[in-house]
């Protein structure tokens, strides 16, 4: 199919672009990646009066790190996170969870801001960023603001943005020395979107858990962040036992949906089972 008619504008700084927004008055959409946006038009489930692109703003692609984050401008590439010595270095749950992400030629047009702005519940960078604990600034008519990840998402495929706002950065904590982490997903072909995927960060001490950071993608509306896995971790430490009991908790705080692709039920028992996995292969990261 074709995409519905409408107008398309190429600004060249953000102020261009809010500009542009404000005109349509919530009718516009912006185009950055466009991995996810295309293929809504082209099936006429979105059918905005403009497509606002970001493509000729320069000032939004770049990684830089400061004051112990790693900050990325919206618009820049996956592909581009993939290899980044910063990403491989600072925030590596980051670079791995890249790899998941669809197959190359996506990956070398999308974004890591329109990744995260499209929401949808089975991407691999939204759980990163609640895993990790990261935060956007988006920007708009009223200025600018900055949202913490657990109130960024709200259900599928919706963010608190309003129509008239652009995620110009996402900002992550460099990941603490000594960490280790692992994504794991399970998906019906590599490159599909996850039907479970989980983020894993743990920083060990001996047999004790110092921090432990556990996210889906896939079990439910939104990422969710399984806090009380973490907690049975940093209290019980790492041995067998608590790993099998931290994996069996993520289990019960997921409320994922039935669907084609696979069952409550089962979305609840891959959830165990790579949370699971995952905390193994993080702490062999962590100890070499």
């Amino acid at each position: 199919m074709k995409p519905a008619k409408f107008e398309y504008h190429a600004p060249t700084s953000v102020e261009q672009a809010l500009e542009l927004l404000g005109r349509y008055g919530g009718d516009a959409k912006v185009l950055a990646g466009g991995q996810s946006l295309m293929p809504l038009l082209n099936f006429r489930l979105s059918r905005p009066a403009a497509l606002v692109d970001l493509n000729r703003i320069p000032s939004l692609a770049y990684i830089r790190e400061e004051k112990g984050r790693v900050s990325f401008g919206a618009m820049t590439r996956q592909r581009t996170v993939e290899f980044s010595p910063v990403v491989k270095e600072r925030v590596p749950l980051l670079g791995e969870a890249t790899r998941w992400v669809a197959h190359l030629p996506i990956r070398t047009r999308g974004t890591i801001g329109g990744s995260i702005a499209h929401a949808d519940p089975s991407a691999e960078y939204p759980a990163v960023l609640r895993a990790l604990e990261g935060e956007v600034v988006v920007r708009g008519p009223g200025g600018e603001r900055v949202i913490k990840a657990k109130d960024l998402f709200q259900t599928y495929l919706t963010t608190c943005l309003t129509p008239e706002e652009i995620l110009v950065e996402v900002r992550l904590p460099a990941m603490p020395a000594g960490a280790g982490w692992a994504l794991e997903e399970f998906s019906r072909r590599h490159g599909d979107f996850a039907i479970i995927a989980i983020a894993c960060m743990v920083v060990p001490d001996g047999q004790r858990c110092k921090v432990a950071r556990l996210a889906t993608a896939g079990a439910g509306p939104v990422p969710v962040r399984l806090r009380a896995a973490e907690e049975i971790l940093e209290r019980d430490g790492l041995g067998a036992e608590a790993l099998a009991a931290a994996a069996r908790r993520a289990a019960e705080l997921v409320n994922p949906d039935s669907d084609i692709h696979a069952s409550a039920d089962y979305r609840r028992h891959l959830t165990s089972v790579l949370t699971r996995r995952a905390l193994e292969r993080a702490l062999g990261v962590a100890r070499g």
